[in-house]
C-alpha cells in the first residue's frame, strides 16, 4: 500500500466523523439510538424504543412503565432501580445489564437475553419470561411471584431466597441453579431440568414435579409436603431431612 493511498484513506475517513450519541434527541422522540447515553431518571413512560440500540446506556431510575423495547439492544445498560413495570421487552438483549431493584411487574421479557444480567432484589410478579435466556443470572432476593418462565434457560441462575410462589417453570432448564431458601409454593416445575440444583431449605409444598429431574439436586431440608412427584428422577438427590410429600422427613 503507498503513502500516498494511506493518506487519502485518512482524509476519507476523518471527513465523515461519528456522530456522538445525543440524549436530547431520544428523549424528544426524534431518535431511539443512543448507546452509551446518561439517561438516569428519564421520563421514558410509553417511549417506543422497540428495536434500539442503547448498549451500555445508564437508565437508573428510569420511568420505563408501558415503553415499547422488543427487540432493544439493552445490553451492560444500567437500569438499577428502573420502572419497567408492563413494558414490552420481548426478544430484548439486556445481556449482563444490571437491573438490582428494578420493577417489572407483569413486564414482558419472553424470549429475551438475560445471561448474566443482574437481577437482585427485582419485582417481576406476573412477569413473562417464557423461553428467556438467564443463564448464570443473579436473580437473588427477587420477586418471582405468578410469572410465566415455561422454558426459561436458567443453568446455574441465582434465585436464593426468591419468590417463585405458582409461578410456570414447566421444562424450565434449571441445571446447577441456586434455589437455597426459595419459596416455589404450588410452582409448576413439570418436566422441569433441575439436574445439581441446589434446593437445601427450599418451600415446595404443593409444587407439580412431575417428571422432573432432581438427579443430584441437594434438597437437604427442603418442604415437599404434598407435593406431586410423579416419573420424578431422583437419583443421587440429598434428601437427609427433607420433608416428603406425605409429611415425614427422609432420614
Amino acid at each position: 500500500m503507498t503513502p500516498r493511498f494511506l493518506v487519502l484513506a485518512f482524509l476519507l475517513a476523518s471527513s465523515t466523523p461519528g456522530r456522538a450519541a445525543d440524549p436530547s434527541e431520544l428523549l424528544a422522540g426524534r431518535s431511539k439510538d443512543c448507546p452509551g447515553c446518561l439517561l438516569a431518571g428519564a421520563k421514558l413512560k410509553r417511549f417506543d424504543l422497540s428495536e434500539a440500540d442503547l448498549a451500555g446506556a445508564n437508565l437508573a431510575g428510569a420511568i420505563l412503565h408501558r415503553a415499547q423495547l422488543a427487540g432493544a439492544n439493552l445490553s451492560r445498560a444500567n437500569l438499577t432501580g428502573a420502572n419497567l413495570n408492563k413494558a414490552d421487552l420481548k426478544r430484548a438483549n439486556l445481556a449482563g445489564a444490571r437491573l438490582g431493584e428494578a420493577m417489572l411487574f407483569e413486564a414482558d421479557l419472553s424470549e429475551a437475553d438475560l445471561t448474566r444480567a443482574d437481577l437482585a432484589g427485582a419485582m417481576m410478579g406476573s412477569s413473562r419470561l417464557t423461553f428467556a435466556k438467564l443463564g448464570a443470572a443473579n436473580i437473588a432476593d427477587a420477586d418471582l411471584a405468578d410469572a410465566q418462565m415455561h422454558g426459561a434457560k436458567l443453568k446455574d441462575a441465582d434465585l436464593s431466597r426468591s419468590d417463585l410462589g405458582q409461578a410456570t417453570l414447566r421444562r424450565a432448564e434449571l441445571q446447577g441453579a441456586h434455589l437455597e431458601a426459595a419459596s416455589l409454593l404450588r410452582a409448576d416445575l413439570r418436566g422441569a431440568d433441575l439436574k445439581g440444583a441446589d434446593l437445601r431449605n427450599a418451600d415446595l409444598m404443593y409444587a407439580d414435579l412431575t417428571g422432573a429431574d432432581l438427579s443430584g439436586a441437594a434438597l437437604q431440608g427442603a418442604r415437599l409436603l404434598l407435593a406431586k412427584l410423579s416419573d420424578a428422577k431422583l437419583d443421587g438427590a440429598g434428601l437427609t431431612g427433607t420433608i416428603m410429600p406425605d409429611g415425614t422427613p427422609h432420614q
